[in-house]
């Protein structure tokens, strides 16, 4: 991941801003630089950001642009290096197609989960669903209680398909660049087997496969990957969420898409819970990301 573009979406609530830090520290670790990105709406709208300032001065949209630019402007001068500022970006439309857009001449998107307060703190989780669904770069997700640095243990999950390789490349870029350990995971259901026997006996298959995966996609990182092959009456998202509060990861990496089919539907939908049931930054990765 060297030289990076990172774009942070921000409402210009307290909260969006605690995405700040984290990509501050990306840009210093790879060299990049961060754009501070908003898109406002001229009417409310339940699924996008909406503008909630200024009216009637503000009302002629070149005047409002220029303000919102102003206050993107002194983000970057309060919150982010002279050498990590790149050009601060406003967008009219709904958020998340605003977001996906745009990011598409960007490397990754850091972003939190939640903005304002009360029934919008529920308005931009949902944005950030939609762009984690659409988004063809990769998507940094930070809840408020999310500590991603110092960076000391990742979480990468796999279903042994090709699209959840795609999640190792930036795993293996923080860990190369921070020391940080991984555990590399794959998560079975109990349910999936009719005795204990067969659960064993296909573990055993398993464990070779997430060893050969580690060898020929983490080899260059000898001693920071463990693979590990779990059983679980969970669900996986729920597994996850399980992990990440007994084992204090501080970032899970993981595809948006598993298998073909039903399974893809399962691995999207699983990308989607893990967000709402994590406090952990989760970094997910679409197939066409890289």
């Amino acid at each position: 991941m060297k030289n990076p573009r990172i774009l942070i979406p921000t409402d210009f609530s307290e909260l969006s801003l605690l995405a700040l830090p984290s990509a501050v520290a990306i840009a210093k670790l790879f060299d990049g630089k961060i754009t501070p990105f908003h898109a406002y709406m001229h009417v409310n709208e339940l699924d996008g950001f909406y503008y909630m300032g200024e009216t009637s001065p503000e009302s002629d949209l070149r005047t409002l642009e220029r303000s919102l630019y102003s206050k993107l402007e002194q983000i970057s001068e309060t919150h982010i290096p002279k050498e990590y500022q790149g050009e601060a970006v406003i967008k009219a439309g709904n958020a998340a197609r605003a977001i996906v857009e745009t990011a598409k001449e960007y490397d990754l998107i850091v972003m939190t989960s939640h903005g304002r307060t009360g029934f919008s703190r529920l308005i931009l989780g949902s944005i950030c669903e939609k762009v984690v669904r659409m988004s063809t770069v990769p998507v940094l997700v930070l809840e408020e209680k999310s500590r991603l640095f110092p960076l000391e243990r990742i979480l990468l999950t796999t279903d042994f398909s090709d699209n959840s390789l795609y999640a190792f490349e930036p795993a293996a870029a923080f860990a190369e660049a921070t020391g940080a350990t991984i555990d590399l995971v794959h998560i079975i259901s109990y349910e999936q087997f009719d005795t204990l026997a067969q659960a064993q006996k296909n573990s055993e298959e398993r464990e070779g496969q997430i060893q050969e995966l580690a060898l020929k996609y983490l080899g260059d990182l000898k001693n920071q990957v463990h693979t590990e092959i779990l059983f679980s009456d969970k669900a996986v998202h729920e597994e996850i969420a399980h992990l990440t509060k007994s084992r204090d990861y501080n970032l899970v990496v993981m595809a948006t898409i598993g298998r073909t089919g039903l399974d893809y539907m399962v691995l999207g939908s699983n990308a989607s819970s893990v967000l709402r049931h994590v406090r952990t930054a989760v970094l997910s990765v679409q197939p066409s990301s890289n």
